[in-house]
């Protein structure tokens, strides 16, 4: 059961799950665990996230432990057609189409839905908003969820704040293994894969704008940096500009970055971080990006509307003439530059994150009615588990508290 463009396309899957599986140590030494123990047996397991190589190893591991897996993609162009068919040809349930409009895309995640999973796992929001919205007979089937995006943890934290979050959550994003290394190294050197890769321009001498500091958005000023770009941030939160500015960086509205930026990247969670009033301030040629979850940052729509007239410039890339002859650049139609551009993730980054997702998963099942809190920060242990198994696979040893000095630290 399931729904992908083309099962022959499997061998070319197979290939690039070959190679992330090499590169994912941590994964396979939860695999070889979970297959003693099979903590998933007798569970259904709805994941929605981006589907490539990496997300479908994580889908491996999770039915090595006995999970029955329903798996969909997180946004339209970031799922791979082939990884979709070597899933399905190893026997999983896989409802995803590279390119799919939002009408296909939604009935993807409404057929995975409709399994009844009993435990989700998102990134973004969608599958949860989903149930909630159209299949609440289902909810008393989930022991809970996982969310691997800020953005969907926004999300869980309205609606946990307006009630209506019916199930406990873990908050993977907020795990020290996931955000302080996938959201700064990944993101940061993934979202400038997807650029060069597409653009085939050069991004030394050039002004980089980076629209929000967190940990994304830092990482993205800092491969900026190291490209040999001049990088100004633009900003909302007062602690995060003052961080960008003693990390070197340029501060500004964006109003004032508009006419000075050669490359813009929003990394906000936010809608029309780039609107109208800041394409027409921009300069001839300018290449506009998001590497946000969701199509909303740059106001794609809105540009259209303005414009007098679009077409493609290359690959991926659409061009926008504006009345006043100026030409904006668009990268993967605004959608998430690292995956609708380029392969997401370096799999060794992937590799904490999906450990992270892993023993969540297994810590939803362990506890299977005894989470009375919907929010759920990762266990302690289990972050510190995934480092210790990082730091092992490194070589590096550190040092522990002598019983002395945990006595002198704790009491």
């Amino acid at each position: 059961m399931s729904h992908i463009r083309d099962i022959n396309l499997w061998e070319s899957g197979e290939l690039k799950l070959s190679w992330v599986r090499s590169h994912m140590p941590l994964l396979d030494g939860i695999e070889k665990d979970f297959r003693k123990t099979l903590p998933f047996k007798g569970l259904k397991v709805a994941l929605s996230v981006h589907l490539e190589a990496k997300t479908a190893h994580l889908c491996e591991v999770l039915a090595a432990g006995g999970a029955d897996m329903y798996i969909t993609g997180s946004n339209p162009l970031s799922t791979q057609d082939d990884v979709a068919a070597a899933l399905v040809h190893e026997g999983l349930n896989v409802f995803a189409i590279h390119g799919c409009n939002e009408t296909e895309y939604f009935e993807d995640i409404r057929k995975v839905l409709s399994a009844g999973p009993n435990i989700i796992i998102d990134d973004g929001g969608d599958l949860v908003t989903t149930i909630h919205n159209e299949f609440p007979e289902l909810i008393p089937g989930v022991i809970g969820g996982c969310e691997e995006t800020t953005t969907g943890i926004l999300r869980l934290k309205a609606m946990d704040a307006a009630g209506k979050l019916r199930f406990p959550m873990m908050l993977v994003n907020d795990a020290d293994c996931k955000h302080l290394f996938d959201n700064r190294y990944g993101t940061g050197q993934s979202v400038w894969d997807g650029i060069n890769r597409t653009t085939n321009l050069i991004v030394a001498g050039k002004n980089v704008v980076v629209a929000g500091y967190g940990w994304c958005g830092k990482g993205v000023a800092m491969r900026a940096k190291g490209q040999g770009a001049s990088v100004i941030v633009t900003e909302i939160d007062p602690i995060k500009a003052m961080e960008a500015v003693m990390d070197g960086f340029k501060v500004m509205p964006m109003r004032e970055a508009a006419p000075l930026g050669d490359i813009f990247i929003t990394v906000t969670g936010c809608e029309d971080v780039i609107g109208p009033e800041e394409f027409l301030r921009m300069k001839d040629g300018a290449i506009c990006c998001n590497a946000g979850h969701f199509d909303v940052e740059v106001a794609v729509a809105k540009l259209r509307a303005m414009s007098v007239s679009h077409a493609p410039a290359r690959a991926n890339i659409e061009a926008y003439t504006l009345e006043n002859g100026k030409r904006i650049y668009i990268i993967a139609e605004g959608r998430l530059v690292n995956l609708a551009a380029g392969d997401g993730h370096p799999a060794e980054i992937m590799d904490m994150s999906f450990a992270i997702q892993a023993l969540s998963a297994k810590y939803l099942a362990d506890n299977k009615g005894r989470l009375t809190s919907k929010l759920n920060l990762v266990p302690r242990e289990v972050d510190q588990d995934v480092a210790r198994r990082k730091l092992s696979d490194w070589g590096i040893e550190i040092d522990t508290l002598t019983e002395n000095q945990h006595k002198y630290l704790f009491g």
